[in-house]
């Protein structure tokens, strides 16, 4: 038997304590089941796809902790993790790893087939990001393929094709995740200097305030493309200036590089998500 502070532990490493990952995963899904329909998709695309979303955020969750093992110790931020204060051990990460994945497969098993095949793309982001921010300083980049790969296996799970459309909404939200991922690494910069991680705060150095807002002027600007090309009612256009309005205010938080307010910044993107998908829902509703 498990005892509670192992199930605790394996918690913890799932970030099942910490949802804003899922959520920041689940918006975009979301968004994309709705824009493939072009309407409301079918309960059960959405109940496969958001147990996806969670069981492989976690998956993400354990192998990025595996990889950082050895780091995250050295790193304010996530000195506490299972991993790091020995809670948890590497075979146990990597089976906890092995069995999320094979749920997450077991849930794709349900689709089509082009959308299984496409959720092999998944995983393999998955597994690679994690390791990235030790070879390159576009780790975010990474990341942000991975939290949009979504996308396409939306459409073609509802369509049996992936769009154009598909893949502009693929990067924009790859544009939106290097943003607000840029934000978070902002955080443990400090650290991430001392240690030799990689990332995009390090990279961008004093330009990191200008190329987040310019990422986030080029995401909102690519959503506004697609509710054109859809032809989306009021609703849609009240959520996206309702987004870019806590896009604006994410940028005036961070304006003094401060830790805890880029912390700030970084969670508030859920409500980015939020609010696009509710006007994507009623942005599809006859007026």
């Amino acid at each position: 038997m498990i005892d509670h502070q192992k199930w605790q532990a394996y918690s913890q490493l799932m970030r099942l304590d910490k949802p804003i990952g899922t959520l920041l995963l689940l918006w975009p899904t979301l968004w994309s089941l709705w824009f493939a329909a072009e309407g409301v998709p079918s309960i059960w695309l959405i109940v496969i796809f958001a147990l996806g979303v969670l069981v492989m955020r976690s998956a993400g969750c354990v192998i990025n902790d595996f990889a950082d093992r050895k780091v995250d110790g050295a790193v304010k931020r996530t000195a506490t993790r299972p991993l790091a204060r020995g809670a948890v051990t590497s075979k146990e990460a990597l089976g906890l790893f092995a069995i999320l994945v094979a749920v997450a497969f077991i849930l794709v098993l349900f689709l089509n087939w082009q959308t299984i095949v496409l959720s092999l793309g998944a995983l393999a982001l998955a597994s690679v990001y994690p390791f990235m921010k030790r070879y390159t300083n576009l780790p975010q980049l990474v990341l942000g393929a991975a939290f949009s790969w979504a996308i396409p296996m939306a459409f073609m799970a509802v369509n049996q094709n992936v769009s154009v459309l598909a893949w502009v909404l693929f990067v924009a939200n790859l544009i939106w995740t290097v943003a607000y991922d840029t934000m978070y690494a902002m955080v443990d910069r400090d650290d991430d200097l001392k240690i030799g991680v990689k990332s995009t705060a390090i990279l961008f150095g004093k330009w990191d305030l200008h190329i987040i807002a310019l990422l986030n002027i080029t995401f909102i600007a690519m959503m506004a493309a697609v509710g054109v090309t859809f032809d989306l009612n009021l609703a849609f256009w009240c959520g996206l200036l309702a987004a870019s309005v806590l896009l604006i205010r994410q940028q005036y938080a961070i304006r003094y590089r401060d830790r805890d307010r880029c912390f700030w910044a970084f969670l508030n993107n859920n409500y980015v998500g939020l609010a696009i998908f509710v006007g994507v829902v009623l942005g599809f509703l006859p007026l």
